[in-house]
C-alpha cells in the first residue's frame, strides 16, 4: 500500500521564505510522485461600502499583483525540478481559500510557510498556518523561517 499523497497543495505568499516553501513542496512532490498544486491568495480588506470609488480598481490591482507573485512562485517550483505543477489564484481570506482549495482538489498534503511570530503577535495578528493546521482535512507540513529543504 502506498501512502504517498496523490496531490500536494503548497500555499505561497511571495515573502522571503517562499522559495524554501516552494522548494520543499517540489521535493516532496518529486519524491512521492505527487501532482503539485501552487496557490497564492490575494486579500483586499473588507470595506464598509464596496461600491466606494476605487474599490473595484483596488481589487483588480491586487488580483494582478497576486498573479505576478503566483507566476514567480511557479517558476521557482519548476526551477526546483517539478514540471507540470498547476497554479491557482484565489481571492479572499488566505486560510479559508487554502482550505477550500485543498478540499476541492482532494489534496493529501498541504505545505505552508510560517514566519514564526511570537505568541502575542500571533494572537493579535492571527496566523494563516495555524488556522490551516487546525482546520485541514489532511496532513499539513509547516516550513518555518530559516528552514532549508
Amino acid at each position: 500500500m502506498d501512502d504517498s499523497p496523490e496531490k500536494i497543495l503548497t500555499a505561497v505568499d511571495g515573502g522571503p521564505q517562499a522559495e524554501a516553501v516552494a522548494r520543499m513542496a517540489a521535493n516532496f512532490a518529486t519524491k512521492m510522485g505527487s501532482e503539485l498544486h501552487v496557490v497564492h491568495v490575494g486579500f483586499v480588506p473588507a470595506m464598509y461600502h464596496p461600491e466606494m470609488r476605487g474599490y473595484p480598481s483596488r481589487v483588480e490591482a491586487v488580483r494582478q499583483e497576486t498573479q505576478q507573485v503566483l507566476d514567480e512562485e511557479v517558476r521557482r517550483v519548476e526551477a526546483a525540478g517539478t514540471r507540470g505543477s498547476r497554479s491557482h489564484l484565489r481571492m479572499g481570506r488566505p486560510d479559508v481559500e487554502i482550505l477550500d482549495l485543498a478540499e476541492e482538489l482532494g489534496a493529501g498534503l498541504i505545505v505552508v510557510g510560517s514566519r514564526g511570530l511570537g505568541g502575542l503577535r500571533r494572537t493579535l495578528l492571527g496566523s494563516v498556518s495555524d488556522s490551516v493546521v487546525r482546520h485541514a482535512h489532511c496532513p499539513v507540513l509547516v516550513v518555518r523561517e530559516g528552514a532549508r529543504p
